[in-house]
Order: C-alpha cells, then sequence, then structure tokens
C-alpha cells in the first residue's frame, strides 16, 4: 500500500530551504522550534521502507527517490521527519537524507497530498 498524508502546516522558514534544493518534513506533532523550519503533515502508518526507484510526490510533482540514508526510514516512521534533496544524487549527504530526482523543487502549498508510492 503506498503512503499518502494531507500537508497541514509550512513553517515560515520552511520554503526558504527550497533554494538549497531541500525540504525538511515532519508530522504535526514536531516541536514548535522544528516546526518553523518544516513542511507539516499528518500522521499516517507507512508500510514498507522507501527505497531507491519510489516515487514521492508533493501535489502534482513527482519524483523518483536516487538514495536512502540509514536514518531516513526509522526518523520517517517514528515522527513524519526526513530531508528531501532535490540534487537526484546517488549518495546522501547525511543520513536524515533522501535523495529525490525530478524536474527541480516543487511548488508546496497547505492541503496538497504527502505522497510515497512504493515500487
Amino acid at each position: 500500500m503506498d503512503y499518502k498524508s494531507l500537508i497541514t502546516g509550512i513553517g515560515p522558514m520552511a520554503l526558504d530551504f527550497l533554494s538549497e534544493d531541500m525540504i525538511i518534513v515532519f508530522n504535526e506533532n514536531a516541536p514548535a522550534e522544528l516546526a518553523e523550519l518544516s513542511i507539516l503533515h499528518k500522521e499516517c502508518q507507512v508500510e514498507r521502507e522507501i527505497r531507491e526507484g519510489d516515487v514521492v510526490a508533493f501535489g502534482n510533482s513527482s519524483y523518483v527517490v536516487t538514495a536512502v540514508g540509514e536514518e531516513a526510514n526509522h526518523t520517517f516512521r517514528a515522527m513524519g521527519h526526513c530531508t528531501f534533496k532535490f540534487t537526484g544524487k546517488p549518495e546522501v549527504e547525511l543520513p536524515g537524507h533522501i535523495e529525490l530526482s525530478g524536474e527541480g523543487p516543487p511548488e508546496i502549498k497547505i492541503g496538497d497530498m504527502l505522497e510515497i508510492m512504493f515500487t
């Protein structure tokens, strides 16, 4: 089963990270100081680990996973948290990163869906 979660909030500094080709996501239980930096989404059950080749979508923008950090699946399951990087590199820079390949960073708004299509 695929993962689908409603984007419910955008921290005041969250979209600033798009200029660095990345965004930080957390579920709605994020501490206030982290929520300011994050795209917030409803807590949902994750059926399996995110892997290379899976597809991540923000609204109408889709990306292929090219690399997954060793901590990213753990923090995504526990807190809905990871950092999505839009550089498409074959390796992550940090253990909580997930690299995505596609047409540059998405335009994200409240009410969009965060989806992961498992392949």
